[in-house]
């Protein structure tokens, strides 16, 4: 009884966001279009897509950074495919953080890494988004108007970092998500190692790979490359790392290669 009574509470809720949040039609088929990779979706996923980018835009807090301006195309988009990597896993996912900083180009960020001598050493590291426990979440919007054009592949900086985000969630960013049972996590870590190993040798000897060779640098950049791949060129994906597709294909509860 009271189960019922707060579900039906939940509905009365979201339907009042979704109605404050409506993402206009042409708005959203504007977005469709500069990201074809969300058009080949069928339309109950679309459907599904827009009403939790419009969730997500309740909730989250969007700041532009070095005089950007966030205007609604801008957080339309990254709405729009930040909300793809949770399609059926839920918005719950995103909730250990608020914000997200839009810079409008790349930025550089100094860093410091103590070696196993003691010596701290200091170097600068270009972003074009970076994902931290408890957030923001920061993104360039260069490299996000990019993902759209193709000419990169299946790069896309929004799911790289909002994977993150959802490997994050028990722990560090080690490219090994919440996963139900013990089985599940045996299995995770046997198909995704041997594809990263592969795939490592595959980089280090100068093959062309679908995925981005960033993925090489860890296990966590590989899961989140991976996962560009998956959601962006999943067909390229499929063919190349088909274990490794599958094993997405159960987590994400998505097969976007059927629609591509």
């Amino acid at each position: 009884m009271i189960g019922r009574w707060l579900e039906r509470l939940r509905q009365r809720r979201e339907a009042r966001v979704l109605a404050r949040r409506e993402i206009p039609e042409a708005l959203w088929q504007r977005t469709l279009q500069r990201y074809p990779f969300l058009a080949r979706r069928s339309a109950a996923d679309l459907a599904e897509l827009r009403r939790l980018a419009s969730l997500f835009l309740d909730r989250k807090e969007f700041t532009g950074a070095g005089g950007f301006v966030v205007d609604d195309a801008t957080a339309v988009a990254v709405a729009a495919q930040a909300c793809l990597p949770v399609l059926r896993l839920g918005l719950g996912a995103y909730d250990g953080f608020v914000g997200i900083v839009i810079h409008p180009t790349q930025v550089v960020a100094r860093r410091e890494v103590t070696d196993d001598a003691g010596v701290v050493h200091h170097y600068d590291e270009v972003l074009a988004g970076e994902a931290m426990p408890g957030g923001p979440l920061m993104l360039s919007w260069a490299d996000v108007d990019a993902a759209g054009d193709g000419d990169d592949g299946p790069y896309n900086v929004v799911i790289h970092e909002f994977v993150h985000v959802i490997d994050m969630i028990d722990g560090e960013a080690d490219g090994v998500p919440p996963l139900p049972d013990a089985q599940a996590l045996a299995r995770w870590h046997e198909v995704l190692h041997y594809a990263y190993d592969r795939f490592c040798e595959r980089v280090t000897c100068g093959y062309d790979t679908v995925l981005d060779p960033y993925g090489a640098e860890a296990p966590g950049e590989f899961f989140a490359v991976a996962s560009e791949a998956f959601f962006v060129a999943p067909q390229a994906m499929k063919e190349e790392q088909p274990a490794l597709y599958r094993l997405f294909v159960d987590f994400y509860r998505q097969d976007p290669a059927a629609a591509a």
